[in-house]
């Protein structure tokens, strides 16, 4: 078994952002614009207003809310993960994505 240590906030900060701004834009537009048009059929000129445009700032807030979340979640377990020994994973050497083609034996 090996142990995380510690976290490098920012940088695992930076991924969960992205990757909360990509999976929210995801949802959130699609549904959105089904929310705007069906919203919209007795007021034709409420689609430009507020809700429409607001489809597109949910997903980078989204974004902006779990870099800060991720942020102070990855300093409090470098802060703590020396006196509870933090997380154990168990993990294994595998092939390299990089090594180009394997010549493997059919049998």
């Amino acid at each position: 078994m090996k142990r995380i240590k510690k976290f490098g906030v920012l940088q695992t900060a930076k991924v969960a952002a992205l990757l909360y701004t990509i999976v929210s834009a995801i949802f959130i537009i699609p549904f959105g614009f089904i929310a705007v048009i069906f919203s919209s059929v007795d007021y034709p000129f409420s689609a430009l207003g507020g809700g429409g445009i607001l489809i597109f700032f949910l997903p980078l807030l989204y974004g902006i809310m779990g870099f800060i979340t991720v942020a102070i979640g990855c300093s409090i377990y470098n802060l703590i993960s020396d006196k509870t020994g933090g997380i154990e994973v168990e993990v294994e050497d595998g092939p390299s994505p990089f090594a180009g083609p394997q010549n493997y034996q059919q049998g």
